[in-house]
C-alpha cells in the first residue's frame, strides 16, 4: 500500500489576501482590491481582543447590489461574517476540507500567531493540493 503524501494549508493558501478596516465603505473596499482573483475581503481586527471577520463578493452581491443599495454609503462591517473560522497553516489540507464542509464553508483565513498569514479556499485544496497528492 501507497503512503499518502501530507499537503499542508501552507502548501495551497494564497499569501496574497486583501485586508480592510469594517469601518470601510463598501465602494472605498472594492476600489482598493489589490488582487485580481480575491473573491474575498478580510476584515482586521479593531484591537487586540477582537476578532476577524471575513466579506465574500457574493456577500456584497447579495447585500448590496441585488437591494439595490448605496456602496458609498454601506461599511464593511454592516456586511461582514465575524467572528469566522480560521485555520492553521500547518493543517492537514483533508482535515481542512472537512472543516470547511462541517460549516458549509467556502473559503477562510489561514491565522499563525494571531495574525492572517494567508487564504485558503476550497478550490485551492482541490486544484493545488489533490494534484501535489499524486506527484
Amino acid at each position: 500500500m501507497s503512503e499518502r503524501k501530507l499537503i499542508r494549508v501552507r502548501d495551497v493558501m494564497k499569501h496574497e489576501f486583501d485586508l480592510v478596516d469594517g469601518m470601510t465603505t463598501v465602494k472605498e473596499a472594492l476600489l482598493k482590491m489589490k488582487y485580481v482573483e480575491t473573491k474575498a475581503l478580510i476584515v482586521d481586527k479593531r484591537h487586540a481582543d477582537d476578532e476577524y471577520g471575513m466579506v465574500l463578493l457574493s456577500d456584497i452581491s447579495r447585500q448590496v447590489l441585488a437591494r439595490d443599495r448605496a456602496p458609498e454609503r454601506i461599511n464593511i462591517y454592516e456586511v461582514m461574517s465575524k467572528p469566522v473560522v480560521t485555520v492553521p497553516p500547518g493543517m492537514d489540507i483533508r482535515y481542512c476540507a472537512r472543516l470547511f464542509e462541517r460549516f458549509h464553508l467556502s473559503r477562510g483565513p489561514v491565522v499563525e500567531h494571531g495574525k492572517v498569514v494567508g487564504i485558503i479556499s476550497l478550490t485551492d485544496m482541490v486544484l493545488r493540493g489533490m494534484c501535489a497528492m499524486w506527484e
